[in-house]
């Protein structure tokens, strides 16, 4: 009997499962059911889903390279506005906003400007790398996406944001070079401290449609670090924007 008083058949029957499928599932320590289950069976028999299925649980974990990967987004747009707002507030060394037009930033971060200016105030280097509005890679994304909002205007609405900051002390920003720009359009890499947030382009979508995954450096050699580099890589190679 359990705790509550009725014997594990009759309350693996009022979860849904049967004292024989219980039987059948431990009976074979290669076979693992699926989570439900395993929560269905725990209950049954009053004990912690660990105890019956521990391998289920070392599966779970991270390891390796995987330890990096904080959360993953199928849309870029799924990542809720305060994960961008709380690595750009806990940022306190270096931000790179390495997205090909960056724009969405002044859209998605309420008062965006004043938060880029006390950041640099304090200290904090930021850099902005963007695709040249007038290149050849432009213009062929631009026909590749077809939206209203095209990719030279949003350049260009990311160039004013820019330029109505006026000068700062630690803010930088450059297009990244011609012979660069095909590598820069398809991935977009957001870098505060030892965090980032990176965003594969999927065929013919813009950004916001693109998925997105959320870095955190945990060592030498990890994905993190793979995609800082190309970053830099881009930025070494850019050209300063001028007033």
């Amino acid at each position: 009997m359990d705790s509550a008083g009725q014997s594990p058949r009759r309350l693996a029957a009022h979860v849904g499962v049967t004292s024989k499928t219980i039987e059948r599932w431990l009976a074979d320590e290669d076979l693992i059911p699926h989570a439900r289950n395993r929560e269905d069976a725990a209950e049954a028999l009053g004990v912690d889903e660990q105890m019956l299925w521990p391998k289920a649980l070392t599966d779970r974990v991270k390891t390796g390279g995987d330890l990096e990967i904080v959360r993953s987004y199928p849309y870029r747009s799924a990542c809720p506005s305060t994960v961008w707002a709380d690595l750009v507030g806990g940022a306190s060394k270096d931000i790179f906003f390495a997205g090909y037009t960056n724009y969405f930033l002044w859209t998605q971060l309420p008062a965006f400007s004043d938060t880029l200016r006390r950041k640099t105030g304090a200290g904090c280097r930021v850099r902005f790398l963007i695709g040249d509005p007038e290149g050849e890679v432009t213009r062929q994304r631009e026909i590749i996406e077809d939206v209203a909002l095209t990719v030279s205007t949003r350049v260009r609405m990311t160039l004013e944001a820019l330029g109505q900051l006026g000068p700062l002390d630690g803010l930088e920003a450059r297009y990244s070079a011609p012979e660069d720009a095909p590598n820069h359009v398809a991935l977009s890499v957001f870098r505060f401290d030892d965090d980032a947030l990176v965003t594969p382009h999927l065929a013919r979508l813009v950004g916001h449609d693109s998925p997105l995954l959320h870095l955190r450096r945990r060592g030498d050699g990890g994905m993190f670090d793979r995609f800082r580099d190309h970053a830099e890589e881009l930025w070494s190679r850019g050209a300063p924007i001028s007033d």
